[in-house]
């Protein structure tokens, strides 16, 4: 019981903490940095990432500790009965006796077709790699987190249009209602403007339920408790370049030397190159330098007066010490090393074929989104004309209706066109904004 009442304290506590926390974090409106930085930091697939390179800093790490000499000491002791060999003399005794001996050794290869060089070389580079699509995580993230924090921005003047309508028609409504209770006016104007306020309340309704979910899906990029009130800064109007000055060759350009995706194809494709070098290694012979310490101990051990020789006597008098050099040559292997050539030079063409693959379609990406950003910065102006001129239409429309001149069907075809011009105008301004910033992440320019 005491562990249960444990567990529901610290529950509570938990939640309590993380409610907090929420409404601490969104008391305010956000900054687009500060909802980027909160979505690292608390995203699992950049975590992962960062593992990753953790991993592959290990293995450059171990790559370069494998060109040290390997060292090890050995220590054995044994108690023998019945027949057995006395290490003092290397004849057989029938007695019991304790023998050790104590050996220290090493090795260091001095030649070996240069694999350990290479393989040296081809960790660096993927652990370079590794750091590359690391920050890829983090920037694919931080793209993903820009687009929902404009899809706020987009919903939340959407949403204040539509209220903006309602307020207008209302008014109509409510002036229509105290003429028609004098019968000054036919009652199927009434009931025309009625049918348009409910309209204009349903678009509300619509646009409310889409900011709810542009707000949930930030929510879930920065993996923080939903919280219907989120607010995010409005940018301001040096954040918004109308004249994007770039061509798509240039940009282009700079991604190929900024952008993290293309750099670590790249460090893969060089990984792969000395992984072929490190494989081939394999075919040429191994010379390495071998040295060594070996004494021995046995209880049987006698000097020439057949006393017994002490321990610490047998050991600085048995002492010898050895150096070496071996050479292993690779004869026939069943064609593991040559297979094994074989399997590096495919997964360097695949690595190739990769890179190449990415520049493509970072080419083809930058060549269609400054389409889209010219046709967006072309649609909003044409818009911002339109806006303007339906305007003065429905100005004009709404003096002649109020003053009886003309017809609500008339009024509410002039005001549903200023309504749609400027939904389509919010629309295509964003969307203007979202073209720009994803040339801008192209070339690894700041987002804010």
């Amino acid at each position: 019981m005491g562990f249960i009442k444990t567990f529901i304290i610290f529950s509570i506590a938990l939640i309590t903490y993380m409610d907090g926390w929420s409404q601490s974090i969104t008391g305010r409106p956000l900054s687009l940095q500060e909802c980027v930085q909160t979505a690292i930091n608390n995203n699992l697939d950049v975590k992962q990432s960062g593992l990753s390179m953790e991993r592959a800093a290990v293995n450059w790490r171990q790559s370069k500790a494998n060109l040290l000499p390997s060292v090890s000491g050995n220590i054995d002791h044994t108690l023998n009965q019945g027949r057995s060999i006395d290490l003092s003399t290397n004849s057989y005794v029938n007695q019991q006796n304790t023998s050790g001996s104590y050996t220290l050794s090493g090795n260091i290869t001095l030649f070996n077709g240069l694999r350990l060089l290479n393989n040296l070389k081809s960790s660096q580079y993927a652990y370079e790699a590794s750091k590359m699509e690391l920050q890829q995580s983090r920037d694919q993230l931080m793209l993903n987190v820009m687009l929902a924090y404009l899809q706020i921005l987009t919903n939340t003047d959407l949403l204040q249009q539509a209220q903006k309508q309602a307020e207008v028609t209302q008014k109509q409504v409510e002036r229509l209602e105290l003429m028609n209770k004098e019968g000054a006016i036919k009652p199927s104007d009434l009931s025309d403007m009625k049918g348009q306020l409910a309209d204009n309340k349903l678009s509300i309704i619509n646009s409310q339920n889409d900011l709810d979910a542009a707000r949930l899906a930030l929510s879930q990029l920065m993996n923080i408790p939903y919280n219907k009130e989120l607010q995010v800064e409005r940018l301001r109007a040096d954040q918004v370049e109308m004249n994007y000055a770039n061509t798509p060759d240039s940009i282009f350009n700079i991604a190929l030397q900024q952008l993290a995706t293309i750099k670590a194809a790249d460090l893969r494709t060089k990984s792969a190159e000395k992984a072929v070098q490190a494989a081939r290694g394999n075919l040429f012979p191994l010379v390495g330098l071998g040295t060594g310490f070996y004494t021995p101990y046995s209880s049987t051990a006698r000097d020439s007066a057949a006393q017994k020789i002490g321990y610490y006597d047998q050991l600085s008098n048995n002492y010898r010490t050895y150096v070496g050099i071996g050479i292993s040559i690779p004869i026939f292997n069943n064609f593991r090393n040559r297979n094994q050539v074989a399997l590096a030079k495919i997964d360097l063409k695949n690595a190739t074929y990769t890179e190449q693959t990415r520049q493509i379609q970072l080419k083809q990406n930058i060549e269609q989104d400054y389409f889209n950003m010219g046709a967006s910065k072309n649609r909003y102006q044409a818009l911002v004309e339109q806006v303007a001129a339906y305007a003065e239409s429905f100005r004009a429309a709404e003096v002649r209706f109020n003053a009886g001149a003309s017809t609500s069907v008339d009024y509410l075809i002039a005001k549903n066109n200023l309504d749609r011009a400027n939904v389509n105008l919010i629309i295509a301004r964003y969307n203007y904004v979202l073209r720009t910033k994803i040339l801008d992440y192209y070339q690894a320019k700041p987002l804010w």
